[in-house]
């Protein structure tokens, strides 16, 4: 078989049979993880980003090959989960960058393709690490660079670029210790081979089945969909959401001119920009008006109207309640009205109590996710048109979190946006306890980041798989205390675990230690792990707090 052009039917089978791939594989690639935490695992992160893509790609019917680029780049760019997910988006933005113009791929288009994803996914990342996603990426390119001069045939490409992809992979242990001593090779290139062999399926003319990954398919995200709501009294009734392909100019003046009709005739104003696409989402009585000022910057796809009073039925009450209890998320109203200010916040918690405590320091708005699910970048896109400040500053409070948030803010051209590097909760709360309203945007970020790295956190969890990581054999179901950087101890017992976890935080220059506890520690067991701390460190201040947060039985703060 010899395949020399890909046209946009095929390309769009690729794609979809890309995703069914990794939906399938998915459980999979989480096992791969080094880490044995039941968090929102890379498998996971990497299928629900590219299955926001194919939501929009889905949408499309008979489309060119343009089309298809500007959906799989504009759908993953805001569906993007963790730092596995957000450098898959990237290698998609990259790729789609390269393709868009043409209306068939041959192998030299394929191959330059695959540089501009590898470049665009590297530019994204500050520190790029070798042995992950990247490198495996990486190997492809150059392969398929390498091939350019020996073939036309993009079967026989496909092959080798794959082929080279697994070697690539099998290598990644040797350079990462840390896979090597887990002895598992790197899960985000995994995934992106399982994307890239599902692809080549396809274009083999392999029967793929995509049932998995229908447009009617709903991938649950960290918050209710706005859309399924209840309400007693919905002031807006129609749902309204379309794409405007842009084909006149569209400044940042115009943007803000066209979000400012929005809201003199609805609410719930989602307007975000990439590229030569705008996506829409608005909730108003006449989505007639709201369609024709569009349609001044351009054409219209993915359109979508719905009557909300019509759709809020017992059913929809329910489970929106059902979603509400399981997120504890409050349903807040849009923040339009109120009066701008000089600086707001938008915190990732996890958890009744943190969340109050973050809201209790004056932190406008909140993400539910964190470990147990990383929002996405269209989450945070979201939250940043709730809060209506010239400056917000986003705390991730995960490292898992942090390039999603930065991703948006690249995204965000209205509001000056500061990613504040936080990588758990406890140096999220102290970077909002920092803050001086009188100091400039970048002296308070300069202040936030500099005194939350004084801060030295800790989480208890349990393990999920067995595993071996530095020096530490680790079974399924042990209860692990994991330290900024690795796991600090391993035991049976989450009080004895949590106290030698302490121990390894805890040093001569330690002034408090704030203990945390999760949605399985009742306050009696708090209370009595707070007074055996107590006991063993007299010299210090320990404070124990209702966190609330599920899968972590403690959060703990030194400093």
């Amino acid at each position: 078989m010899v395949v020399k052009t890909i046209d946009a039917i095929t390309l769009k089978k690729m794609f979809l049979a890309g995703a069914a791939s990794i939906e399938a594989k998915k459980e999979y690639i989480n096992e791969l993880n080094v880490f044995p935490v039941p968090d929102g695992d890379t498998g996971t992160n990497m299928t629900l980003t590219i299955m926001s893509a194919v939501k929009e790609v889905n949408a499309l019917v008979n489309p060119t090959i343009e089309e298809l680029s500007k959906a799989i780049s504009s759908g993953s760019l805001r569906g993007a989960r963790g730092n596995s997910g957000v450098i898959l988006s990237q290698l998609f933005r990259g790729f789609t960058k390269e393709i868009k113009d043409f209306k068939e791929i041959n192998v030299t288009i394929m191959s330059n393709a695959f540089q501009k994803a590898v470049e665009t996914a590297y530019r994204a990342v500050m520190k790029p690490k070798e042995g992950t996603i990247l490198t495996v990426a990486r190997g492809g390119a150059e392969r398929a660079a390498q091939l350019v001069s020996e073939t036309d045939d993009l079967v026989y490409f496909g092959k080798e670029v794959i082929a080279h992809m697994e070697k690539v992979l099998a290598q990644t242990p040797e350079l990462l210790p840390v896979l090597k001593e887990a002895g598992v090779v790197d899960s985000g290139g995994q995934g992106l081979l399982e994307i890239v062999k599902g692809c080549y399926d396809a274009l083999l003319g392999k029967d793929i089945s995509l049932s998995n990954i229908s447009v009617t398919k709903e991938i649950k995200g960290t918050g209710i969909n706005i859309e399924r709501v209840a309400s007693e009294n919905i002031k807006f009734g129609y749902c309204t959401e379309f794409i405007i392909m842009l084909e006149k100019e569209y400044d940042i003046e115009k943007e803000l001119s066209f979000k400012a009709y929005l809201e003199s005739i609805g609410d719930s104003i989602v307007v975000v920009s990439d590229d030569d696409i705008v996506k829409v989402h608005v909730h108003t009585n006449d989505p007639g008006l709201a369609i024709q000022r569009a349609l001044t910057y351009g054409s219209l796809t993915a359109m979508k109207i719905d009557n909300m009073r019509e759709e809020h039925n017992e059913k929809v009450i329910k489970d929106a309640e059902k979603a509400a209890t399981e997120h504890k998320t409050e349903v807040k109203k849009p923040v339009d009205n109120k009066p701008r200010k000089k600086a707001g916040f938008i915190a990732v918690s996890m958890g009744e109590g943190l969340g109050e405590i973050f809201t209790g320091l004056g932190v406008d708005h909140l993400i539910e996710g964190g470990q147990t699910m990383n929002p996405s970048t269209e989450d945070m896109l979201n939250a940043i048109n709730e809060v209506n400040a010239d400056t917000i500053f986003i705390l991730p409070n995960n490292s898992n979190i942090i390039l999603a948030a930065e991703q948006a803010k690249e995204l965000t051209e209205d509001k000056k946006i500061i990613v504040i590097p936080s990588k758990t909760v406890p140096q999220g709360i102290t970077a909002v306890i920092n803050f001086v309203y009188d100091k400039s945007p970048e002296e308070n970020a300069a202040r936030m980041t500099e005194e939350m790295q004084k801060v030295k956190s800790g989480q208890v969890t349990y393990a999920v798989r067995d595993t071996s990581l530095d020096g530490k054999e680790i079974k399924q179901g042990n209860i692990m205390g994991i330290g900024d950087k690795t796991i600090l101890s391993v035991g049976t017992d989450i009080k004895d675990t949590t106290i030698e976890l302490i121990k390894c935080l805890a040093d001569d220059d330690s002034e408090l230690i704030s203990i945390y506890y999760g949605d399985e520690i009742t306050e009696e067991a708090a209370a009595e792990l707070a007074e055996e701390v107590a006991a063993e460190y007299s010299n210090l201040d320990v404070e124990v707090h209702y966190g609330g947060q599920p899968i972590y039985y403690y959060v703990l703060s030194v400093e």
